[in-house]
């Protein structure tokens, strides 16, 4: 494959590379015009020439940022993720990269523009959370503008994305745990925050759980989808967070008979109203069989963890309060990590590297005892 640079003007260059023969055996020709230097033009011929070597579509037309966005969202976001994502996706990139990105033809995207973007945000008030949770959006629509032929590399992998403070998660200790339990044993609440911390479910999860989910003969529950609430939609059923998320959860005694008392009290109120019991019908909802809204849920927990005196504790902690406990207890990472349905269990060891450092001393001091025995028993057996 070959290809050529002709100067047009002071900082204007003419590509002309081949793109093979056509059905006649017709040779075929591409010219495009570049501004810039000499070597960025050498750059661009490189990658248009790679580009087609590989097989991908060349594309010079002038859609915007905003057509980009506009149809990546349409076709690629909303038949490859959840609902509530391509919401958030569509607000992130409708409140703060149009407004700053919309009218930039997408091939004159540049580092600055994007470090713009950074810096409008930041004017505004938001959080270094939401300027990285901005820019990994656009990075992943790029990445798909690459593999389209509308680009041939992605800007943003040359602007740093905002570095994030590490937020101190809040675990209970075993006893606060114990007093949670007990203040609300008897509430459908109650029952919810007893089944997050034995299984660390999220709370969507927990919420989306149908009666079907629950094997009470095998003690397990299977996670295939989570409740989301969405701008003009109401509660709607998702796919779970990440493919690893599906999942299958052992269930502890306590909460397996739980699980079963409450279903027992189902069929009783069922049976009472006349309505015929349906194993789809969801584990936690209401007395009618509605759902219950995912903030209700977190409302719920604010007041009773005030009440309790339990500060600065979230419901989301109560998944990692299930985590830190089984950690402790020398429950292998791995294992931790399938239950929560982390992608991998770098992410289960990152989040929770605040309990190695003291699982490595006990294992350091279990791996001494497992050599000092032998010796001590071949010692015994010499006398």
């Amino acid at each position: 494959m070959n290809g050529s640079i002709q100067k047009r003007g002071k900082h204007s260059w003419r590509l002309a590379f081949d793109l093979g023969k056509d059905e006649n055996g017709k040779r075929q020709r591409k010219f495009v015009t570049v501004q810039g230097t000499k070597a960025e033009a050498q750059r661009q011929l490189r990658e248009l020439v790679s580009s087609v070597d590989k097989g991908l579509p060349i594309d010079t037309s002038n859609i915007t940022v905003g057509e980009f966005l506009d149809q990546w969202l349409e076709t690629y976001v909303k038949t490859n993720t959840s609902p509530k994502t391509c919401y958030d996706y569509d607000g992130m990139i409708r409140r703060y990269i149009k407004p700053t990105l919309g009218h930039i033809p997408l091939r004159k995207l540049s580092p600055q523009l994007i470090q713009q973007l950074h810096a409008n945000m930041y004017e505004q008030g938001l959080s270094a959370r939401s300027v990285q949770y901005t820019h990994r959006i656009l990075k992943q629509s790029l990445k798909h503008a690459m593999k389209w032929g509308l680009l041939y590399r992605n800007i943003c992998d040359l602007v740093d994305s905002p570095k994030l403070k590490r937020k101190e998660m809040r675990c209970l200790d075993v006893s606060e745990v114990q007093r949670l339990l007990e203040a609300t044993s008897g509430s459908i609440y109650g029952h919810i925050f007893h089944l997050a911390v034995y299984t660390g479910l999220r709370r969507g999860e927990l919420l989306a759980l149908r009666w079907y989910d629950v094997d009470l003969h095998s003690k397990t529950l299977y996670v295939n989808q989570a409740l989301t609430t969405i701008k003009g939609k109401g509660v709607v059923a998702s796919e779970p967070k990440t493919p690893n998320s599906r999942r299958l959860v052992s269930l502890p005694p306590s909460a397996t008979g739980l699980l079963r008392s409450l279903k027992a009290k189902r069929m009783e109120q069922y049976e009472a109203i006349g309505i015929e019991w349906d194993q789809s019908t969801y584990v936690f909802c209401n007395v009618d069989g509605s759902l219950i809204r995912p903030d209700t849920v977190t409302h719920a927990f604010q007041r009773t963890a005030q009440n309790l005196r339990l500060s600065d504790v979230r419901f989301h902690d109560l998944r990692h309060t299930h985590a830190t406990l089984m950690l402790k207890q020398g429950v292998h990472p791995k294992i931790v990590s399938e239950r929560l349905g982390h992608a991998s269990i770098h992410i289960t060891l990152d989040t929770y590297s605040h309990v190695l450092p003291g699982l490595q001393e006990t294992a350091a001091l279990l791996f001494d005892d497992v050599l000092r025995q032998p010796s001590e028993k071949l010692s015994s057996n010499t006398r």
